[in-house]
Formats: C-alpha cells, structure tokens, sequence
C-alpha cells in the first residue's frame, strides 16, 4: 500500500496516476491527549488505519497524482537517525572534494570499513522535516548546501536492543529521503537540521510491496542532470544492523525514521534549482530549491 499526504493534511491511497482521498480512515485514530505518546500516529497504529482504508476505498473521490500538492508522509516520529559514511564510493570519490571533506572526513574514514558501526548514527531535528511541497529552503546561502538521496527505513514496531534477525519486522516501510547537508566543520546533527533539510516523500510504500529493500536503484537530478545514481545494495552497512545498531542505543518508536546513507555523485545547490529524485519501487518528487524566509 501506498500512503500519500496531500492537499494539506489529507490522506491518500496512491494507486498508478490516481490519489483516492481516503481521510475517512483517520477517524479510526484515537484522539491525541497531553502526554502525547512518542512516535508518528499513523504509525503507531497502521493495522488499523490499513483496514479502515480498505472499507473506504471503494467510496473515495479520485484524484488525478499530477494534481495534487504532496507533503511528507510522516508527520511526528519521535526522531530521525542517519548512517554517516554509508557508501564506499561516496567516502572514496566525493571526499576528494575539499569542500565536502572539510580536511576532516578523508582523514577519519581512512581505513575505517564500516565507518556506521565505529562512528554510530547521528540524530536530525524532526522539526527539519518537509515534503515535495516544501521542497528545500536554503539556510545560509553564504555556505554550500548539498544534495544527498537516501533511503528512508520507517519503524513500525517499538524495539530497544533489536537483534539482527529480528530486525526486519520491526520496519513498517519505505520512502525516499534527502538528507541535505550545510558543509561546515559543525557537527553534522546542526548543520543538516534546518528547516527542510529532510525531505521524505512521495509517500509511505509498506515493506510488504518491497521484496528486497536492498535491491533498488535511486538517483537524483538537479536542473535535469543527474548526479546520483546507485543501487541501495551498495550500502555498507545493512538495514538489518543499522536497526540493530540504532536500538542498541535508543529505544525505537512507529514513525521514527532511518535514512541509510547516500552514495557517490552528492553536489551543491542553490535557490532556483529544481530536485528530482526517484527510486525503484518508492516512486519519484520533483521539488524546488529556494531561499529559507
């Protein structure tokens, strides 16, 4: 199933061109009181909401994809983690850039093979979220702000301390995610925590449409050329032990957000350029690259 956000805060089922508005479904959701709990309330409970989709769907307006405004399909997860390093071509190539490598990663990485389990996960400010809508908004366009196309794992099962074997029931689904990225010598948790700096979208697929999360091919273009281009089989470390590895240290909640790390080809952009990005199963945003306000 595919679960779109658009026009606003509506619900959609994403089938071939076509968004059927089943917002009905919401109403299975229970009203959201102080203390809110922790994790997105879509997922923390997705049966539900899937079974009370499938009641309405039948009755839902149909709307053509082309036409409607998409926003991320998570709205509150109780984090979002990173895998830093995560391609071997990216670590090899893009830190040949000095602008990318600040004369600190090519030195930190050497000889480093799973540079995720020496160097853990870093942390992104939900608040940094945003969809195709959205689209990115500059921070400091004094600095370089890059690109860098990932895979979203999304976490529909709450878990601390998950075992590598256990770890793929604990995934809800997929989507694609930016993780984009002021170059600096801050730490990466603030320079890729503004204001849309995480862009997910186009929606949520559930992992039962994904036979294999580790066989799929994404890539971005920025102004219609492309710059990344890879398979998510490339990664180093896999999402069975980035799950492993995220809940060894934190407890994990529906909703909350992994993005696997990005491959070769990352690249600068500025405001007025037009992202696309795609990937083989999760579908594929096109979105604008402005100024933040």
């Amino acid at each position: 199933m595919k679960l779109c956000r658009f026009d606003g805060d509506r619900l959609g089922l994403v089938e071939g061109d076509v968004v059927l508005d089943v917002s009905e479904a919401l109403e299975v959701l229970p009203p959201v009181r102080w203390p809110v709990p922790l994790g997105d309330p879509l997922l923390l409970h997705l049966d539900q909401l899937i079974s009370a989709v499938e009641r309405v769907r039948e009755s839902a307006q149909r709307t053509a994809l082309a036409q409607v405004v998409l926003g991320s399909p998570l709205s509150n997860p109780s984090k979002v983690m990173a895998a830093p390093a995560n391609y071997r071509h990216h670590v090899e190539l893009d830190t040949r850039d000095a602008a990318v490598d600040q004369g600190v990663h090519r030195k930190a990485l050497e000889g480093v093979e799973r540079p995720t389990e020496k160097y853990g996960l870093f942390l992104k400010a939900t608040s940094a979220i945003a969809g195709a809508a959205q689209g990115v908004q500059v921070i400091l366009p004094e600095r370089r702000t890059d690109h860098e196309v990932e895979l979203a794992v999304v976490i529909g099962k709450q878990g601390h301390g998950i075992k590598r074997a256990d770890a793929m029931a604990h995934v809800a689904g997929y989507c694609i995610g930016l993780d984009m990225t002021v170059r600096g010598a801050e730490d990466r948790s603030f320079r890729k925590s503004a204001d849309s700096y995480t862009v997910l979208g186009p929606w949520l697929v559930t992992a039962d449409e994904i036979a294999d999360p580790h066989g799929l091919t994404m890539s971005l273009w920025v102004n219609g050329e492309r710059r990344q281009h890879s398979s998510t089989g490339a990664m180093t470390v896999d999402i069975p032990d980035l799950i492993a590895i995220a809940s060894s240290m934190y407890t994990l909640y529906p909703g909350d957000v992994i993005l696997t790390g990005t491959p070769e080809g990352v690249g600068p952009v500025v405001p007025g350029d037009k992202l696309r990005v795609a990937c083989e199963g999760l579908g594929e945003m096109t979105f604008a690259v402005s100024a933040h306000a």
